[in-house]
């Protein structure tokens, strides 16, 4: 019996130890892939981490939602920004490689985006954004009218003059407490399962059984990009801002054309965000989904085409106004 004894804890001294050695190493290689996929930027207003990709074209600045940073803003660039597009997706305040300064209003990660274009020297852009990504989005529109050339905005979070009381979450905010509390919670989860977690991405069952291997890949990568958790911990926690009375945002306001993309069976985000904000919008296009939840799931193809239809239908009105203008005499 003694000798049984010694060797169970042996065995678990064993595996305690090579889980501790495959956590250490699997999260090392995290942080240097995050830091080596992104290039940070020393603007006007500080730091600002980006990554890079697309076509040699028009650019179009791609902000990540609540919990991402630029690894995941990539990935909702690759999943919908149409081809003919070099996109940035920048890392929001508090996310990987981008500081959480005093100011973290989405008013101030607006400038920031702002300041990001002047280093690149960009004058004008094409916002896609999604989720918490939304409220800095119209920010920037609102206060950089001249330098947005379009919106595009998904799976829309509440921002002000609207709360958050019909936001209800997939999982507890204590469940949420605790996977953000260290690195360990979530690599383990995502290690050993992956498909606990998929409910905070509103990935159901039933979702999960229509979508093809693309967006399997895309959830997963989704997924993966959670770990490491501790350099988007301060963002996560800056969530709250879009919801500030003094961010309080009229989109009646706003110029530039947009397109608003959600589904009705977002658990997440409520619907109700994107129908306001049409419904203010006079002139803002609305393709509302029944089903997908808030990633989309099973019509990530379909955005796409009608992303691009959007921009496509800007681009030959913009030939036309020239051609018109051209033509006076």
């Amino acid at each position: 019996m003694r000798r049984t004894r010694v060797l169970i804890v042996l065995t678990l001294v064993l595996a305690g130890l090579a889980t501790w050695w495959m956590y250490h190493r699997s999260l090392s290689e995290a942080y240097t892939r995050l830091a080596d996929n992104a290039t940070v930027a020393e603007t006007a207003l500080g730091p600002v981490a980006f990554a890079t990709g697309g076509d040699d074209g028009l650019p179009m600045l791609v902000i990540h939602g609540a919990g991402g940073g630029h690894d995941q803003g990539r990935l909702l660039a690759q999943a919908f920004a149409p081809k003919g597009y070099r996109w940035i997706a920048p890392s929001r305040f508090g996310y990987p490689g981008t500081p959480m300064p005093d100011d973290g209003s989405t008013m101030a990660q607006a400038d920031a985006f702002a300041a990001l274009l002047d280093t690149l020297n960009l004058e004008t852009v094409t916002i896609l954004a999604m989720s918490g990504g939304v409220p800095p989005a119209l920010q920037f529109a609102h206060r950089y009218p001249e330098r947005t050339r379009a919106l595009i905005l998904i799976s829309l979070a509440p921002y002000a003059p609207l709360t958050a009381e019909e936001q209800a979450l997939p999982v507890p905010l204590w469940l949420y407490d605790a996977l953000f509390s260290s690195d360990f919670p979530i690599w383990a989860l995502v290690r050993l399962s992956p498909q606990r977690i998929a409910p905070m991405f509103d990935v159901r069952d039933d979702l999960r059984a229509q979508i093809k291997a693309p967006e399997a890949a895309f959830v997963d990568a989704m997924i993966q990009a959670f770990v490491p958790v501790i350099p988007r911990r301060q963002g996560l926690a800056n969530e709250g801002a879009a919801i500030d009375p003094v961010a309080t945002l009229n989109p009646a306001s706003l110029r530039a054309p947009m397109l608003v993309i959600h589904a009705r069976d977002d658990r997440i985000t409520p619907f109700s965000t994107a129908a306001f904000t049409v419904r203010e919008v006079r002139e803002a296009e609305f393709f509302a989904l029944d089903t997908g939840g808030h990633l989309l799931l099973g019509h990530h193809e379909k955005v796409r085409q009608r992303i691009a239809a959007f921009l496509h239908a800007l681009s030959e009105s913009a030939l036309t106004d020239v051609d018109t203008a051209s033509a006076v005499p």
